[in-house]
Parts: structure tokens; C-alpha cells; sequence
């Protein structure tokens, strides 16, 4: 598709101001959106909004097309009369970072009591709206609430874990415990509704203010989640319902070991054989709540890496073939035009390249490659880009470009000053100069780098299982040079 010259900014929806622990669907998306689009901002990019589970990556969710509980507005539950101002929580101070823990401590008890009051009749909310969205959405809908409630009756433990008869979903087992966990599973549910209709309501106005959103959806779904539960068949298991072969990428720059991911890895043939279903019915789902989809782990349509289940490193992989031609193929087909863009950052080859843009799906640049000299990219230069690109200052998996600065070596900063034309004390600005005038449609600049953040603020480190995830900001930590500035150079550039 033909996608207009446009910039916008990267910020999870976590990390918004809210005196409840984290950012959420409620007044400060809002504000956020309003913003934007006093910048002439067209674009925010979020990471997934997925439910998440150990570790809180929004890249290992419960369920590839369900909503993250704990981005649902309490106070828009008041509006709907299912809490009351007595029952929130002690206010936060709004900057602070997230504590997952008191979170998930605080939040769920709450929705219990929502969902009660909803029960009980208490609340505006229309009953038949309800049931019509979880009629609308069942293909999904039913098997993650019931492995949700599943989860709980099992302490928490993943389905890998559950006694055989769950975990190969031997029907009347499956029947016994949907009546067993009735209420489990209508709570479920219900709070899916409270997700989409309150994500329904901001999106609807942000594209009122002509701010898109852009969602990002990885290749992969975790290992432990109702996609892979409920759909082992598609997936690289044993009779068993055990993997076989997970998911990483091979040793490279970055780490000596490569990166084990552990997702479990398709079963492409298997894939093809139902046309693809499950995919389309996921882009189909993504396209209900984004305007553009990010692709991450692009190049694993072209080809992957799978290592052996059980291997402590990802060394002893293999690279195997994809379906993704086919694949693309078929969505096209169904689904007419992608606005998909690709994260085709890693080790890319020219058959990534080639699936990349027989679709003319945008790829990526990182601004801090460019003058990285441990790994010269030359294509991540500006004066390099072709227009069907995507500039990022950086990523939720890079250092905050403040912070990649005082880290580089001198000779890179010497590099990146001459070749930006810039000063020590103008730097950050310089950068961002570069990425909003480049020739890539679109230059997304994540909030760190406009608020002059260092490391302290970085999302996450890839890797790294804890104490990511966390960082959140306020409204008042964008300086009015720094506004004046975004906007003036969005206009200048002709992005607004």
C-alpha cells in the first residue's frame, strides 16, 4: 500500500502518567493523543498489548489477540458504575516505575469486584453488548478464558504442565472443566469486553485527531499461551503435546551464545494445509486495532532459526525454511493491501529482502547503527535510506540514544558529530533532525530520546529476564524547547 510521508512517536501504552501503577486506556491515552497531534504527530507506535505473564514482556503473552487486563481504566469502570471511588487504590506518584508485582496485587481483585457488580446488575453497561462481543469473538475468545481459568485451577503452572488429559485436550475433560470453572471463564470474558471496548473508544479518537496507531505483532506466540495450547497441531510439538524444536536466533554480535527464545516454532505444512487460517484470523484481529501492523522477527517468514528443545544456548540450531511468500500471498489475497511494516533488522538475507519487498512492506533503520563502528551499517546512514523505509533514533531494545552516546567510543561520536553537523550540546536534537528530514516515509522517535533521557529510562535489554519493561514518564518531562522544536521540524520536513 502507499503509505503517506508522516512521523510520529514510539511509547508503550505502560508507560503513560497514571496515579494507578501504569498507563492505561483511560484520560492520559488521551491526553498523549492530543499531544501528538499539537506536534503534527501522525503516528504512536506501541509495543504489544497483550496479556503478559512471567517476566511482564509484552513479547510473551498470554494470547495473541487478547487484551492486557491491566491497561483497562478504572476510572472509566466508575463511569460504568462497576467500582466506586472508594474502591481504587491508594494513588502513586504518576513518574515512577512500574511495579508489577503491587500491580497485579491491587488491579485483578478489583475487576473481580467489577465483574460482580456487572453480575449483580448494577452497572450501565448493556448485557446484550456483552454477549454479543463474546459471541463475536468466540473463535479465540473460548479456548483463552477457559486456559485462563485453566491457569488459575493449576497455581499458575503452564499447560506444558497440566496432567495429560488437559494438556492434549481430550474433550471431556475439556467439558468437565468448562462447567467446573464457569465463573472463571465468564470473568474472562467479560474483562476482554471492558479491553476492547475502552481500546475501541481511543482509537476512534485518535483517528479523529488523524493520529494512527501503529501495534506490533511478533512472529512468535510464548510457549505458554492459549495459541499454542489450543492449536498444538500448527506448532513443532510430539504426541505428546512436548516441543520439539523452539525458537532464537544464532549467535552473533550481540551475544557469543545467540538468543534462545524458546517459542515453540510453526509447522508451516500444517499451516498451509488450512490455508493459512490462523494467521489471516490473526491479521484480521490486528487490523480491528491497529492502522499498520509491525511485523517484528520479520526475516523468520523467509527462514528461521530452531534449535533443539532442551538445549541451554541457542549454538546448536539450524536454519529452516518458511512459508511466508505463501503466506503473504494468501493474506493479500483475502485481506486486499498490507499495511504491515517489517522489522528486518538481524541477519538479513537477500531472500528477507526479496519477501520484503515483492510485498513493499517498509523495513527498518536504527539511527545508532549507523555510527556504531564495532558493526559499520552504511545502510543506516540517512543519505542511504530508500523511501519505502522506517527510521527509529532507536528501539524499546536499544539503549536510549542519550545513553548510546556517552557509551560510544570517542571515534564514533567524532563520526556522528561530522556527519550530523552538530555540537556536543545539540546532539539528541541533531539526531532527531536527521531521522525526521530523511527520506524514509516514516521517522518514529521514541519518547526517551525527545525527553533527553539516559539509560535509567531504557525499556528493556534484550536478554535480561528482570527489571524490564518498567520505565514510565509524565507529561511535564517534555521541555518546551524540545515540543517547539519536534513540531517545528515535523512541519519543516514536510511530516506533518
Amino acid at each position: 500500500m502507499e503509505f503517506e510521508r508522516s512521523s510520529g512517536v514510539l511509547l508503550h501504552l505502560s508507560s503513560l502518567p497514571n496515579e494507578y501503577g501504569i498507563g492505561t486506556l483511560g484520560k492520559e491515552s488521551y491526553e498523549f493523543v492530543d499531544l501528538l497531534a499539537s506536534m503534527g504527530q501522525k503516528i504512536w507506535q506501541l509495543c504489544p498489548v497483550g496479556p503478559t505473564g512471567y517476566g511482564d514482556s509484552p513479547y510473551q503473552c498470554f494470547s495473541a489477540f487478547s487484551g492486557n487486563p491491566y491497561f483497562i481504566s478504572l476510572e472509566k469502570l466508575v463511569g460504568y458504575r462497576l467500582l466506586s471511588e472508594q474502591e481504587l487504590p491508594a494513588k502513586q506518584p504518576r513518574a515512577c516505575r512500574i511495579d508489577f508485582g503491587r500491580l497485579y496485587n491491587e488491579r485483578i481483585p478489583l475487576l473481580y469486584k467489577a465483574f460482580e457488580n456487572f453480575r449483580a446488575g448494577k452497572s450501565h453497561l448493556n448485557g446484550d453488548k456483552v454477549e454479543f462481543f463474546q459471541l463475536q469473538n468466540r473463535e479465540w475468545l473460548d479456548d483463552y478464558a477457559l486456559f485462563m481459568a485453566l491457569k488459575k485451577e493449576h497455581g499458575g503452572k503452564s499447560w506444558l504442565e497440566w496432567e495429560t488429559d488437559l494438556r492434549i485436550r481430550k474433550s471431556e475433560t475439556l467439558d468437565f472443566f468448562r462447567d467446573k470453572l464457569s465463573y472463571e471463564i465468564d470473568f474472562h470474558g467479560f474483562i476482554q469486553f471492558l479491553f476492547f471496548e475502552q481500546w475501541e473508544e481511543l482509537k476512534t479518537y485518535a483517528n479523529s485527531k488523524g493520529v494512527k496507531i501503529v501495534g506490533d505483532m511478533p512472529i512468535y506466540v510464548s510457549s505458554d499461551s492459549s495459541d499454542a495450547w489450543a492449536n498444538a497441531e500448527m506448532f513443532m510439538f510430539d504426541e505428546e503435546r512436548r516441543p520439539v524444536k523452539v525458537a532464537g536466533v544464532p549467535p552473533d554480535y550481540f551475544s557469543a551464545t545467540g538468543q534462545l527464545w524458546g517459542n515453540p516454532l510453526y509447522n508451516w505444512d500444517k499451516l498451509k494445509e488450512s490455508n493459512f487460517k490462523w494467521w489471516i484470523d490473526r491479521c484480521k484481529a490486528g487490523l480491528k486495532l491497529f492502522d499498520y501492523i509491525r511485523v517484528d522477527h520479520f526475516r523468520g517468514f523467509a527462514g528461521y532459526w530452531a534449535v533443539p528443545f532442551g538445549e541451554t544456548t541457542a549454538i546448536n540450531g539450524e536454519w529452516l525454511p518458511a512459508r511466508g511468500y505463501e503466506l503473504f500471498s494468501e493474506i493479500k489475497n483475502q485481506l486486499g493491501v498490507l499495511p504491515i511494516l517489517a522489522e528486518d533488522l538481524g541477519v538479513i538475507t537477500p531472500d528477507v529482502e526479496k519477501l520484503r519487498d515483492d510485498f513493499n512492506f517498509p523495513g527498518m533503520k536504527i539511527l545508532q547503527f549507523a555510527f556504531d563502528s564495532a558493526e559499520p551499517a552504511v545502510n543506516f546512514l540517512p543519505h542511504m535510506y530508500p523511501i519505502n523505509s522506517v527510521v527509529y533514533t532507536g528501539t524499546h531494545d536499544n539503549q536510549t540514544l542519550l545513553g548510546w552516546y556517552k557509551a560510544a567510543k570517542t571515534s564514533d561520536q567524532n563520526f556522528a558529530k561530522d556527519y550530523l553537523n552538530a555540537k556536543e550540546e545539540t546532539i539528541l536534537k541533531d539526531f532527531i533532525r536527521a531521522a525526521t528530514a530523511s527520506t524514509a516515509v516514516f521517522s518514529i522517535i521514541p519518547m526517551q530520546d525527545l525527553l533527553g533521557c539516559g539509560d535509567e529510562a531504557r525499556m528493556n535489554v534484550p536478554s535480561v529476564a528482570s527489571g524490564n519493561w518498567q520505565w514510565r514518564f509524565d507529561f511535564d518531562d517534555l521541555s518546551e524547547d524540545m515540543y517547539d522544536f519536534f513540531k517545528h521540524i515535523t512541519k519543516l520536513y514536510n511530516r506533518d
